[in-house]
């Protein structure tokens, strides 16, 4: 069973959010005024997801953001923007909220953001225990045919790496989670299937419908995902490398401006610029590379052999 704690003092705005996710029988859904109230629920019983609004009295969402991020910070958020919230919708991203869904798109985002969300978070604590510390560095490659069914094993599997060669905290594995899942979501949908952001802002169902068209046709379900991944104990570099025709990168504008949060073509790379260290592209824009260094001194993992040796 997966608790969720939505949070906005607008109480149309929790009731709207809570009828989308209350449709999921195994979501229960509780709520919260402004983020002083949030906190005190989290207190009460810890969720496993929040989402919340961004301008709220009390408390709003960014001190929110960073109130779990230090106490809990195990708890992914997911924020709800609204027009005119961009610059600070930013900043919580990267205080430390894993996700976000425009206001106006929640009614045909907000419960596929949380399912993604809720699978990054995966994590496994056998393995953790066994290998952290120890392995020094590993190298994996992964070629996949055009299958979003397989992304969460894949992205839980580096978070899994990523943790165990203490690239990161626990707040950050689930980041790094979010930055892979829109690397390779990009690759399979814009590149490999060429299917445009501008056709989803228009209609999501036309969107889905050809992808599931383009997947059985000629050239594109030939084409496949070639993903390298590096780890040493100071940096895990990420390499997402799809078949399709590409793009130019100089014409990308800066992804971290807030006015790009909006934008249909925004979300994935305002979120690995945000969540990764380095992101880049080759010349032809059909691979992606995604660095993230190791932060020593955070606490969470230089101390978790010796709490559980």
């Amino acid at each position: 069973m997966t608790t969720i704690l939505v949070v906005d003092d607008s109480g149309m705005d929790r009731r709207l959010a809570g009828g989308l996710l209350e449709k999921q029988t195994d979501w229960t859904i509780i709520f919260a005024k402004d983020g002083r109230d949030a906190l005190h629920q989290i207190e009460l019983h810890v969720p496993d997801i929040v989402i919340t609004d961004l301008q709220m009295p009390n408390l709003d969402g960014l001190e929110l953001v960073e109130a779990i991020r230090n106490d809990y910070p195990l708890i992914p958020v997911i924020l709800i923007t609204a027009k005119g919230s961009e610059e600070i919708a930013v900043r919580a991203l990267q205080k430390g909220a894993a996700s976000y869904v425009p206001k106006r798109r929640m009614a045909a985002d907000l419960v596929e953001t949380v399912k993604l969300v809720r699978a990054a978070s995966y994590e496994n604590q056998a393995q953790k225990r066994l290998m952290l510390h120890r392995m020094q560095t590993t190298d994996c490659e992964f070629l996949l045919e055009n299958d979003l069914k397989l992304v969460p094993s894949l992205i839980a599997y580096m978070q899994e790496l990523s943790g165990i060669m203490g690239i990161c905290n626990e707040a950050d594995r689930l980041r790094i989670g979010v930055a892979l899942e829109e690397a390779l979501i990009n690759a399979i949908y814009h590149g490999n299937l060429e299917l445009s952001s501008e056709l989803r802002e228009k209609t999501a169902r036309s969107y889905y419908n050809l992808a599931k068209e383009r997947s059985e046709l000629d050239p594109y379900k030939d084409r496949r995902v070639r993903f390298v991944a590096t780890f040493t104990r100071n940096e895990a570099v990420f390499t997402v490398h799809d078949e399709g025709v590409g793009f130019d990168p100089g014409q990308i504008p800066n992804p971290t401006d807030p006015a790009f949060l909006d934008r249909p073509c925004g979300r994935g790379l305002l979120l690995m610029h945000t969540f990764m260290d380095e992101v880049r592209f080759n010349e032809s824009g059909n691979a992606v590379t995604l660095v993230k260094r190791a932060v020593r001194g955070t606490g969470s993992l230089d101390s978790v052999e010796s709490v559980e040796s």
